[in-house]
Order: C-alpha cells, then sequence, then structure tokens
C-alpha cells in the first residue's frame, strides 16, 4: 500500500525552480530517505507533501486520493505529522506542554471543550495518558516539567519527534532529524527512528545531509539533484550509483 506519494511535482519562486517534474512513492511500513545537495529542492518538496507549500504543477496523493487542496493542520487529521529542520518548539513551555500541543487532533469536539462537558475530563486525561507515553518511549519522562530551552540540544530534538508522535501519525516527515546532534545523540536518535517505525508501524520520510543516519536506517533513498530525481534505490545500489558519487558524495580521486 502506497502511503504518500507524488507526481509531477513542479515548484517555482520567480524565475528559479525549485523543483523539476519531482515523482516519489513512499510505501507503508517502511523508512525512506530524500537527499540530495544543499540547494537541490528537499525541503521545497517536503514542503508541498505536507501542503506548506503549494506546487505549480503535479499533485500528492494519500492512499491514493488527490490532497492538493488540503491545508496543513488537515494533514495532522490524515494522519501525517512532520518536524522541521530548525527546531521549531515552545521554548518557555515545558517539555509535557510542547508535547501536548501535538495531540491536538484528539481533542475532540470543540463545543464540547468550551461547555466544559464531562467528556473533556476524560479527553484530558487520554491527552496526558498519551503525552506520557509518548515521553517514556523516547525517554523523556524525567524532563517533563522543565522548560525545553533548558534541555540540552539533543533532548529538544526528541521533544520535536514526541510532539510529531502525540498525534498517532501513520506517516511522520521527519526535516534533518539529526543536524546540529554530536555523535551520541545521532546515534540515539538513529534508534529512536528505527523503533518509532519497527514498534509502531509508523511510516518515515527523512530529509536528511547525515549519511551515516541515511545509510544504516533508510530501507529506500530517493536522490534529487538541481530539482530533479537524479536516482532511487536501496542503500547499496545508491552508494554505488555513479551519478549519485558524482553529484552528491564526491569522486575518489
Amino acid at each position: 500500500m502506497t502511503h504518500i506519494s507524488c507526481r509531477g511535482v513542479t515548484v517555482k519562486f520567480g524565475g528559479i525552480v525549485a523543483c523539476s517534474e519531482l515523482a516519489l512513492s513512499v510505501e507503508e511500513g517502511k523508512i525512506y530517505g530524500l537527499i540530495g545537495p544543499n540547494g537541490a529542492g528537499k525541503t521545497t518538496l517536503f514542503n508541498v507533501l505536507s501542503r506548506f507549500q503549494n506546487c505549480d504543477s503535479g499533485s500528492v496523493y494519500y492512499r491514493g486520493q488527490c490532497i492538493d487542496r488540503k491545508r496543513p493542520h488537515e494533514m495532522v487529521r490524515l494522519g501525517i505529522s512532520r518536524t522541521f529542520q530548525n527546531i521549531n518548539l515552545f521554548s518557555e513551555q515545558s517539555t509535557l506542554d510542547n508535547i501536548l500541543v501535538g495531540a491536538h487532533r484528539l481533542a475532540g469536539n470543540p463545543f464540547a471543550n468550551i461547555f466544559a462537558l464531562p467528556s473533556v475530563r476524560k479527553t484530558q486525561r487520554a491527552l496526558l495518558s498519551r503525552a506520557h507515553d509518548v515521553a517514556e518511549l523516547l525517554r523523556l519522562e524525567n524532563h517533563l516539567d522543565i522548560p525545553v530551552r533548558n534541555l540540552p540540544y539533543g533532548h529538544q530534538k526528541r521533544v520535536e519527534l514526541a510532539r510529531a508522535l502525540a498525534s498517532e501519525p501513520e506517516v511522520i516527515l521527519l526535516d534533518e532529524p539529526v543536524a546540529g546532534c554530536n555523535s551520541q545523540e545521532v546515534a540515539e536518535l538513529k534508534d529512536f527512528v528505527r523503533m518509532i517505525n519497527r514498534e509502531l508501524g509508523i511510516t518515515v520520510l527523512l530529509v536528511e545531509h547525515d549519511m551515516s543516519m541515511v545509510m544504516e536506517v533508510c530501507d529506500y533513498i530517493y536522490v534529487i539533484n538541481f530539482g530533479s530525481n537524479l536516482a532511487e534505490g536501496t542503500p547499496a545500489e545508491i552508494s554505488r550509483d555513479p551519478k549519485v558519487i558524482t553529484a552528491y558524495l564526491g569522486e575518489e580521486e
């Protein structure tokens, strides 16, 4: 079953073509990588897939249904969540509060919240339980009352991942999940990505410059260059592809 896909995606910013006829298909239950040199169009495509960016032509599909008219908040309701290249948390708020923000789609009827109906208390308990479960999963349970600005950088990355998981997604889009992390933090985040895929069954599509992360974690990789599809295949196939070596990995002397 194809979870999320796109065909013929073209995005132009004035005279600059950021994406040109891009296509990819993400199958259910796997980890996919999207790589390419700086300026290749990776983040633009990510924004198109999560509906933060419209495309000039082409379409995005979720479970075979065109979702070109969807807004970002509607994507969460469909079962798609994402993280961002730069940490985008409420820095003065606690870890728990930041995780709870991600669970808003599970909050139920807004009118019940307004009138403080009995169902609201039940929902609030369920949301807190979900937040605590996610925090424990990512080993954040001892940091729930701490403002995220006081957490180490790697823990802040975990909080952002936890917030995305709190909405109970079927697909999660990770934009450079280990950017800026030290070697220990990278190793921990690799394990967390594997865990949410293998144990929770969540499909993952990630953009990442850390090639060790991509090659060790991904089942399948798409490579783009100058906004166009360059190559695709397993990590072993991509690491041997002459076009990829030339455009991205660098040639041996």
